[in-house]
């Protein structure tokens, strides 16, 4: 239950004034979920590696997650994202062999560089070219909507696994919520504080990144109490557990990432405040190498570390299922996209600012 009263707010009114019902939008991020694994489900090769000398039909990886068909196999790994949310809600691109073309446009390929495109327009290649806890120069669509909507601190909110976040989503300290890695959650439930404290004994192999787990309840927590505008969930376990190596736990961070999915839609379909008013996009920072020598890495040198793949759900667009043959869509344009459906002003004659997808604001 929010503890602040409806109101008749000036997004509500852009959105009337536009004859669009979105008036809320939630942006999730997988970092670097790989799209053989989003379009594909688990890849034999890696199961293969993992079972080593075990054969892999006796493992119990292979058990859980294999299935004799690609459609089958995404379907038993993110059975939310396939079983309800692109059947009848959503819609989906990037998958390869549908001709459906979701990249980066930024050259480098690593995290930082992809959150700093998503989340500004552009690639910022020049500027952006390490993960330094450097604080981005660029405002932020979090921090546009803010301004633009004259929104209250609490209703737009960045919840994130990695602390390099804080530096990411704002290009002024203090113009957002920004909750990330090993960082304290205030709330007034307490539950909510004792998790907060919990993240600090349960720590994890990596110093900067803590557990999905927190960083989706405090982001649950704190749509459920303040009723945000516009909120930014950013998870991490996919990335860290692929650079170690780890497939198993890649899976099973995917498979979790569903039922938090699940759990938060079903939260935005509970709330009259969202429900019918509220477009939620998914994506990923970058891909990832295509084979079993290279699944690990990705960078500028790494084949496949460009393929992204973008999922949207809203009351404002009929889509469903995956997309098929069109022009490929760039990162760049989340920003914009994001833009419009809130109805923030975008500049149209930056060159180095991208444009909206269209297929998304054609009505």
């Amino acid at each position: 239950m929010s503890i602040f009263p409806a109101i008749f707010t000036t997004t509500e009114l852009r959105a009337q004034d536009r004859g669009v019902r979105t008036k809320n939008v939630i942006l999730i991020t997988l970092d670097g979920a790989r799209i053989e694994e989003v379009f594909g489900g688990a890849d034999r090769q890696l199961l293969e590696k993992r079972a080593g000398k075990t054969p892999v039909e006796e493992t119990e990886l292979f058990q859980r997650y294999w299935a004799p068909t690609p459609e089958e196999r995404r379907l038993r790994l993110m059975p939310f994202l396939w079983g309800t949310l692109l059947r009848e809600h959503g819609s989906i691109a990037g998958n390869r062999k549908l001709g459906s073309i979701v990249l980066l446009a930024n050259r480098h390929r690593f995290s930082y560089p992809g959150y700093a495109e998503i989340l500004t327009g552009a690639a910022r290649d020049d500027v952006i070219d390490s993960n330094d806890a450097i604080r981005i120069p660029f405002p932020t669509i979090l921090e546009r909507a803010r301004e633009e909507l004259s929104l209250r601190r609490e209703e737009v909110a960045a919840f994130a696994s990695w602390e390099r976040f804080d530096h990411i989503v704002e290009s002024k300290e203090g113009t957002i919520i920004s909750n990330a890695g090993f960082e304290p959650y205030q709330h007034f439930a307490r539950e909510i504080r004792e998790l907060s404290r919990l993240q600090f004994e349960t720590t994890t192999p990596w110093d900067t990144v803590r557990h999905d787990v927190y960083t989706f309840r405090f982001a649950l927590a704190h749509i459920e109490t303040y009723r945000p505008r516009v909120l930014y969930l950013a998870l991490g376990e996919t990335d860290d557990w692929s650079h170690d190596g780890r497939y198993d736990r890649v899976l099973g961070a995917l498979e979790r990432t569903d039922s938090y999915l699940r759990e938060l839609w079903q939260a935005l379909e509970r709330d009259p405040f969202y429900r019918g008013q509220t477009t939620l996009l998914m994506t990923t920072d970058h891909g990832r190498g295509r084979t079993p020598d290279d699944w690990r890495d990705h960078g500028a040198k790494v084949p496949g570390a460009e393929d992204i793949w973008l999922v949207v759900a809203s009351p404002d667009l009929d889509l469903r299922g995956e997309w098929t043959e069109h022009p490929p869509i760039r990162a760049s344009q989340i920003a914009p996209t994001i833009a419009h459906l809130l109805g923030l002003d975008w500049p149209k004659s930056d060159a180095g600012v991208d444009q909206p997808i269209p297929k998304l604001i054609a009505r």
